[in-house]
């Protein structure tokens, strides 16, 4: 699978309470829910922790920009 592959080479090169993965895993997060949402469009406790990821990610973002 492609995801197994890389994280792999992220685990190798980044350790796993960095930034950059964390990012990279909210990322992931992002797309699996909504891929879900698109076919359950009335989860409604999907969507609220779909929000709540999307706000972790954009701080996280945020200050990788700053870095």
């Amino acid at each position: 699978m492609v995801k197994n592959s890389v994280m792999s080479v992220i685990f190798q090169e980044e350790k796993k309470g960095s930034v950059e993965f964390q990012a990279f895993n909210f990322t992931n997060k992002i797309r699996r829910l909504t891929s879900h949402l698109e076919l359950h469009k009335k989860d409604y406790l999907s969507q609220r922790g779909l929000k709540k990821i999307l706000e972790k990610h954009q701080r996280l973002v945020a200050y990788l920009g700053k870095k």
